[in-house]
């Protein structure tokens, strides 16, 4: 089935031209008294908005390369023979997408001891554990990892396979994509099922919409950054084991063309990663020029947070890109998240949406940041913050 064919323009078109102004690759013409869909539409889903009379309907197509399967699955990444927090915040949302389709929810582990790991995930109602355990397998490798995946998941045939967005799920799961001749979407911030598909939601074109894409092979992959979603415990009284499935690794890893010989850790200037901190005050254009940090440090130093900034911020190389929030940096989900001087772009809403709680200090009270505040201090950065810092330390002291 083409592009042209998943996209339909209903008889109760117009042909008022609007859809056509707002593609953004120029597949919509008019012929006669309707609309027409070119071969070069990308089903971005603009035009499904924007049409007036609700004439632009996307129909999904039923095929035989779907049958067959079913399930949930989630990679759960490890580090050190420790699962990474991503992982539990994946198990979290998959229970949820296994219970909307009435499916099962699996969990993949790969390493050299990780075994111990499988009763932390009891807490999510899981239903099996694939484990995966060999000595060459302590360090990620990307041949080995994705041989192991590939052959488990022709074998069971899950619908959905979840990896965290990190640096090796990032490496891992378009490999296994290829392979498996199917589809993947980066970077989700949100996945839902609509009509038993999964609906995976992502800024596109910029960070300017969020689109709503659906993959029509299988599996279903997509990944998603940490701290997009929370951590939920099942709700099911106690606790449940799964079951455990021990799986032959030399039987299907394979040889591996390229070998692991060290790894060395991030040393970073500041003192907290911004992704692990549970506050987190940033900075923005708005505070004009580099030297007026100065500002920023103090209530970070006070409120004991990471620093973080916008992309406009270190662009200009006022802060290093490890401490950027947003689309193109890291995702956040702190206690507490300060904005100074940040408009709020989508491309930063998108890093630090999920923060417990979020004050915004801007002088435009139109700022898109106040739309996510929950707390909004419309004035002068400079005026206000000298004097909240040192109402906090009053606070604090006693």
């Amino acid at each position: 089935m083409s592009r042209k064919e998943l996209v339909r323009i209903l008889d109760t078109c117009t042909a008022c031209g609007v859809c056509i102004k707002v593609c953004p690759v120029a597949a919509i013409r008019i012929e006669g008294d309707k609309a027409v869909i070119g071969e070069s539409c990308t089903v971005c889903g603009i035009c499904f908005n924007v049409c007036p009379v609700n004439a632009i309907k996307l129909e999904r197509a039923e095929t035989k390369v779907l049958e067959g399967y079913s399930g949930v699955w989630v990679f759960c990444e490890q580090a050190n023979d420790t699962l990474k927090t991503v992982a539990f915040e994946l198990l979290s949302k998959g229970r949820e997408l296994a219970e909307d389709l009435r499916e099962p929810l699996s969990s993949v582990i790969i390493g050299k001891e990780i075994s111990k790991e499988i009763q932390k995930m009891s807490d999510f109602s899981l239903d099996k554990v694939y484990l995966v355990e060999d000595e060459v397998l302590e360090r990620y490798s990307p041949d080995l990892y994705k041989n192991i995946l590939c052959e488990l998941i022709r074998r069971h045939k899950p619908s959905i396979v979840l990896f965290g967005a990190t640096i090796n799920g990032r490496d891992l799961a378009p490999r296994v994509a290829a392979i498996l001749r199917t589809g993947l979407t980066a970077d989700c911030t949100g996945l839902t099922i609509e009509d038993r598909q999964l609906a995976q939601t992502r800024p596109a074109f910029g960070g300017n919409i969020m689109a709503k894409i659906f993959t029509r092979t299988r599996p279903q992959i997509a990944t998603v950054r940490p701290n997009v979603f929370k951590i939920e415990k099942s709700p099911r009284p106690g606790k449940k084991e799964p079951e455990v499935e021990r799986v032959n690794a030399g039987e299907i890893m394979g040889t591996p063309q390229v070998r692991s010989i060290e790894s060395v850790k991030e040393v970073l200037e500041s003192a907290k990663k911004i992704e692990e901190a549970e506050i987190i005050v940033s900075a923005g254009r708005g505070i004009g020029r580099k030297e007026e940090l100065r500002l920023i440090y103090p209530l970070a130093d006070v409120l004991r947070a990471a620093v973080g900034g916008s992309r406009a911020v270190v662009d200009v190389g006022w802060l290093p890109h490890q401490q950027q929030v947003g689309q193109t940096g890291k995702t956040v989900a702190p206690k507490l998240y300060v904005a100074v001087g940040i408009s709020g772009a989508i491309q930063h809403l998108v890093g630090m949406q999920t923060s417990d709680v979020i004050v915004a200090i801007n002088k435009d009270s139109e700022a898109p940041i106040f739309k996510v505040a929950d707390v909004g201090v419309v004035g002068d950065l400079f005026e206000i913050i000298p004097p909240l810092v040192e109402e906090l330390k009053k606070v604090l002291e006693k």
